[in-house]
């Protein structure tokens, strides 16, 4: 048996994570970057990221085809979802433990470049970075 911290503990070894800070500078070069933030909908609500897309984790694996740029694209599903896995996929929630998880099903699913935000937005937040609710 495992705890959910060990989960978590295994499946950073296997992804990539940035900071807070770092996701601040892609943000300034990049705002249109996809984010999505993976916690629940009141969680969301109550102020996110400019720009962040609401997914949560349980159903981020069915709903990722659903994400505005896909469906911008305009065409055959499985062409919109192989054009948005070319891009880096940031995904962040409050800690940083379920956009890790996120991570290793995203990169199962075949994104190749799929970033969890470390610290999550408890740590945006203690930055006193800007949200939008």
């Amino acid at each position: 048996m495992k705890t959910s911290q060990q989960l978590v503990t295994e499946v950073r070894s296997r992804i990539q994570e940035i900071t807070v800070a770092d996701l601040a500078a892609k943000l300034e070069q990049s705002p249109e970057l996809v984010l999505i933030d993976v916690r629940e909908p009141a969680e969301f609500q109550q102020g996110h990221i400019r720009g962040a897309v609401n997914m949560p984790r349980g159903v981020l694996e069915m709903q990722i085809h659903n994400h505005p740029k896909v469906a911008a694209l305009n065409c055959d599903t499985d062409l919109a979802l192989a054009e948005l896995a070319k891009q880096p996929v940031y995904l962040i929630c409050r800690s940083g433990g379920r956009s890790a998880l996120a991570a290793e099903s995203l990169k199962n699913m075949g994104f190749p470049q799929v970033i969890s935000i470390a610290e999550g937005m408890a740590d945006w937040l203690a930055q006193q970075r800007p949200v939008v609710s």
